[in-house]
């Protein structure tokens, strides 16, 4: 007898059963294997999407309630150790710093305001994920601002870079780190500059 005719499976018929039951059974268990892995990508594009647009909505309302002045609107986005930096208004910690910032300043006269808009294609949204749980997104692009004086045409002022960072905590999105820097000119003027507007003060409004 040749090594290959003894140790054929056709000579041992029990262990030839087991190979066949082997077979039958690994087979739709590697299809699963097989229908999982492909379907773990899409699952996490899913997730990806659906933090995308959660950010993308949540940061449309915020600039509604900063575009109308909506003093009491603000608290409901920080966090309470939120943290805001800006290049030229230095940081301010906290958020009943930030609050009072913004009650003071931006909405603190009551015959000039701004209106803050995206510049169109430059506003991206990253989730942060521990394993394949989201805690964390961080959204980032470029916006103009636009000064509203009492009885007079709205005019562009300027624009800037911003950089945010909104934590998912008991089911709730809130901003925990704002950055606004790189400010300058806008790309394009729809009236002659008027000088920036000032808060009662006397400091620049910041945005």
């Amino acid at each position: 007898m040749t090594s290959s005719t003894r140790y054929s499976p056709t000579h041992f018929p029990v262990r030839s059963w087991l190979f066949r039951t082997q077979a039958n059974w690994f087979r739709p268990l590697l299809v699963v294997l097989l229908a999982v892995a492909a379907c773990h990508p899409l699952l996490a594009e899913t997730e990806r999407e659906k933090v995308q647009a959660t950010i993308l909505q949540k940061d449309a309302q915020f600039w509604e309630v900063y575009n109308r002045c909506d003093k009491e609107g603000f608290a409901q986005f920080f966090t309470d150790d939120v943290e805001f930096y800006h290049d030229r208004g230095g940081p301010t910690i906290g958020k009943e710093n930030l609050l009072a910032s913004l009650k003071n300043g931006l909405c603190g006269n009551e015959n000039s305001h701004l209106r803050r808009e995206a510049v169109e294609g430059t506003v991206q949204v990253f989730p942060l994920q521990k394993g394949d749980v989201t805690y964390a997104a961080v959204i980032s692009g470029e916006h103009v601002f636009y000064v509203n004086d009492k009885g007079k045409p709205e005019y562009l002022d300027g624009h800037a870079r911003f950089f945010q960072m909104w934590l998912l905590k008991d089911g709730v999105w809130k901003m925990s780190r704002i950055t606004s820097y790189d400010h300058g000119p806008a790309a394009y003027v729809n009236s002659p500059m008027s000088p920036a507007p000032k808060a009662p003060s006397g400091e620049p409004i910041l945005h």
